[in-house]
């Protein structure tokens, strides 16, 4: 088993997945994710964060932090360290499968919950010659 470097500081990355994941600092998550989108937000719960595949050939999709806001809407929060080749495109994977597991069976497409995806990357997004966006 191949161990990860440690880093000898406190990361976002490491806040993301302990402190802001506590209710009592809701607060402090709500502010930051304030600052970043249109509007107010208020989280009512962090669901969640990795996917069950419905079988084995189902890719998975786990993220640092997955909340739920009042509304109903999902802010999905990542932090990105390293540089991951079409890490745009998994990028829009995540998004979509979020929505996609939120939409029951049967259900109308206007039920569709809105998600916002908040990545925080220590790297250049550097396009690819595969790159459609």
């Amino acid at each position: 088993m191949t161990k990860k470097p440690g880093r000898k500081i406190i990361t976002f990355d490491w806040a993301i997945k302990t402190v802001l994941r506590d209710k009592a600092n809701f607060d402090v998550l709500e502010g930051f994710l304030s600052a970043l989108l249109p509007r107010p937000i208020s989280i009512l719960d962090l669901l969640e964060g990795e996917s069950n595949p419905v079988d084995e050939a189902d890719k998975y999709n786990r993220v640092d932090l997955l909340a739920k806001t009042l509304d109903d809407e999902r802010i999905i929060v990542e932090v990105q360290y390293l540089s991951e080749k079409a890490y745009l495109k998994r990028l829009a994977f995540g998004a979509a499968k979020t929505i996609v597991e939120n939409l029951k069976l049967g259900e109308p497409y206007d039920h569709v919950k809105k998600v916002y995806s908040v990545n925080l990357l220590y790297f250049d997004v550097i396009r690819g010659e595969d790159d459609d966006y």
